[in-house]
């Protein structure tokens, strides 16, 4: 059976992952530190609540 096709960038990524294992283990801190955050209801509400409706043409002056 022929060998399935892996791209030189696959390759490229695992190799590196092999070479320094640690990369995952800073790739989930910097999730957690940047997107993997608690929600607070109430904000969002206050956010959802304060938007401006805008105008169907931005540029139109108001008439």
């Amino acid at each position: 059976m022929a060998k399935p096709y892996e791209s030189d960038v696959t390759r490229m990524i695992r190799d590196l992952l092999q070479e320094k294992p640690h990369i995952v283990d800073e790739q989930k801190k910097g999730r957690a530190m940047w997107w993997d955050k608690a929600q607070d209801v109430d904000t969002q509400q206050r956010d959802k609540e304060s938007t401006v409706a805008q105008q169907p043409y931005v540029y139109q002056n108001k008439v």
